[in-house]
């Protein structure tokens, strides 16, 4: 039996991805818990940038939201929502973005919004925030999500983010900045865009982890 859960392996799997020196826009749960892991083992100059306005935070502990006090008594500077997406963000000096999701398809676009049709949904979610913008803009995305065939799905119920569109060259013909998804790391495995059809494809699997298992819980 394992020492560790799906999760912390989903974490370090995350935090491994983090380069040393990248400046980071950070979400909270799993992508905070990744990014700090990061920042206090190989990437300690790793920038940490949080929606709120909190430029090069330092928390000693796991913030519970965005407007959590920690994050700004432990920052280098704080600025308003406003600059950090209309500078910093749009502006292209964050390079690396994480973000979550309730649905993703095969081209890494993701769904935030509702669950059914939008008109009548069986579930309304907390919707898009800042996430459209951080997958536009930011140098690369990373996406972590718990690994089922109700969260990876052959089409997505309302398209609330944009990864690779269609695929192909369906960001640069939109003119987008960043790379988009380069990497969806689940609790089973690490997916990335393949080169020309950006169809995402199996890398590797966690220790434990088949790759029937990884088929069975992919809705395409």
């Amino acid at each position: 039996m394992a020492a560790y859960t799906s999760d912390e392996m989903m974490t370090i799997a995350a935090a491994r991805m983090v380069r040393n020196g990248s400046s980071c826009f950070v979400g909270i749960g799993l992508p905070s818990a990744a990014a700090n892991l990061a920042r206090l083992t190989h990437a300690p100059d790793a920038v940490l940038i949080y929606e709120s306005g909190t430029i090069g935070t330092k928390p000693n502990v796991l913030p519970l939201s965005i407007g959590d006090s920690e994050l700004a008594e432990t920052a280098d500077t704080v600025v308003s929502l406003v600059e950090i997406f209309n500078y910093w963000l749009m502006g292209g000096r964050i390079s690396l973005g994480f973000l979550g999701a309730a649905q993703i398809d095969r081209f890494g676009n993701l769904n935030s919004t509702v669950i059914g049709p939008y008109g009548k949904p069986k579930t309304r979610l907390p919707g898009a925030g800042g996430a459209p913008a951080i997958a536009a803009s930011c140098g690369e995305v990373l996406i972590t999500l718990r690994h089922n065939a109700r969260a990876f799905v052959s089409k997505l119920d309302f398209v609330t983010t944009m990864g690779h569109g269609a695929g192909g060259d369906a960001r640069k013909k939109l003119g987008l900045p960043g790379k988009g998804p380069t990497a969806v790391i689940s609790d089973l495995g690490i997916l990335a865009p393949d080169p020309s059809s950006k169809e995402l494809v199996l890398q590797s699997v966690h220790a434990g982890v088949t790759v029937e298992q990884v088929v069975a819980a992919t809705g395409w």
